[in-house]
């Protein structure tokens, strides 16, 4: 008797591609076969994303897709809480599941009857992550639960408030993955600067103990708050197993923008904080929201203004998506499209101009993780999270390379590299 085939499809951030992980070692060998393709696979499970109207409109789209091939879709992920009801009572999918369910997958694809199986916001992971299939780094999620109530946002809401995984399992996990070969950890979590808060310790101290870890070459941080860079994270900013690259979420940069967002940090310290992270040597990447209620053209260019200022080498930024439940989507003052993408291509081509300029200015010999090769490149990041491609002779695909020749362009970086 052949098992059932699964094949698993992931959207959104860096933690659901942690927990994608865990839901795949849930699964029982003798219930269950990975496969890779979608269109092999009798059961689609999709851990979806709801941090835009966008992402809810991906995965939607995505399980229509999979209902007109007829597969059997289960949800996931956060979606799950914004739609997935709305999704079962259409009878677009066979169930669906919340956070704290994942780690009971198994039992749950077993099931013979339809069901919606959210359970809470308050579960911690306690699997542990030995391997990720295909990948040449490894993701660790160190918290879950955000804490801060931005007005935009509605993470807090399907992923609950801050707790901190047990640090001994976090350790734990990337021993194991060390000794697996991986050598270059992304720490993620839907808000990891709070970890620590709830149990009496810290990210810095966390960290400390992580680069302790034999086999640890890079430590790669998620987004980060400004407020959240404390004594004891500035502690670590030395150490060379940190990537010299930090993402710390701004969100906006004018002042009255960032009280209407209901947001912790105010751009005159902010400003302060990157001029001391830039002296030590970091590329600086940040969030940043564009064209939120209120953010009339006075605002705007007050915020442009500002960003100017800011030694900023990397940006996520985005146009307002509405989240219906958020305090944001009872705002008027509503920013047309057509304004909030001018705003946000001008504001993308500056950070551009700002990166190069990082680029030329810092010629220094470059550490890279070689992920992947497309076409006639292989293409990895350096240790300021810049991307560059490589020409070779050889496979240096998942390999650690020294890059000290290279060119600058506007795209990325590009070398050659032989043994």
């Amino acid at each position: 008797m052949s098992t059932t085939k699964v094949y698993f499809k992931t959207f959104g951030c860096r933690t659901n591609i942690y927990d994608t992980q865990i839901m795949m070692q849930s699964l029982n060998k003798e219930d269950f076969d990975l496969v890779k393709n979608e269109d092999e696979a009798d059961i689609v499970v999709v851990n979806s994303c709801t941090v835009t109207n966008g992402a809810d409109v991906n995965a939607r789209g995505y399980i229509n897709g999979l209902n007109r091939k007829g597969k059997k879709v289960f949800i996931g992920g956060c979606g799950a809480f914004s739609k997935g009801k709305e999704l079962f009572e259409k009878d677009k999918v066979f169930g669906v599941f919340g956070h704290s369910e994942k780690e009971n997958l198994n039992k749950l694809l077993k099931k013979e009857e339809k069901f919606v199986q959210i359970g809470d916001l308050k579960s911690l992971d306690k699997t542990i992550v030995e391997n990720y299939l295909g990948k040449s780094k490894a993701f660790i999620k160190i918290q879950e639960g955000c804490n801060f109530r931005c007005s935009y946002c509605i993470i807090p809401y399907v992923r609950g408030d801050a707790r901190s995984q047990d640090e001994a399992l976090i350790l734990e996990q990337i021993q194991k993955l060390a000794s697996h070969g991986f050598g270059e950890f992304v720490l993620t979590g839907t808000n990891i600067g709070s970890y620590g808060k709830d149990t009496n310790s810290s990210l810095g101290r966390l960290l400390q103990n992580i680069g302790s870890i034999k086999g640890v070459r890079r430590v790669r941080l998620g987004s980060i708050e400004p407020v959240q860079i404390d004594d004891s994270f500035r502690e670590v900013l030395r150490e060379p197993w940190l990537e010299r690259h930090l993402h710390i979420a701004l969100q906006h940069t004018n002042e009255d923008m960032l009280k209407i967002m209901k947001r912790r940090n105010n751009a005159r310290d902010d400003l302060k904080l990157f001029y001391e992270l830039e002296s030590l040597g970091y590329a600086l990447g940040t969030d940043f929201i564009v064209g939120h209620p209120g953010e009339s053209e006075e605002i705007w260019e007050d915020a442009m203004d500002k960003i100017k200022e800011f030694p900023l080498t990397h940006i996520h930024a985005f146009t307002y998506s509405k989240r219906d439940g958020t305090p944001s989507a009872k705002l008027k003052n509503s920013i047309r499209g057509d304004v909030s993408k001018r705003r946000l291509k001008e504001l993308q081509s500056l950070i551009k101009q700002k990166n190069l300029a990082f680029r030329l200015k810092n010629r220094v010999p470059l550490e890279v993780l070689v992920e992947e090769k497309k076409d006639n490149f292989h293409i990895g990041y350096d240790q300021f999270y810049n991307q560059i491609h490589i020409k070779s002779s050889v496979d240096i695909s998942k390999e650690w390379i020294n890059i000290g020749e290279y060119n600058v362009e506007k795209d990325g970086n590009y070398a050659k590299f032989e043994i």
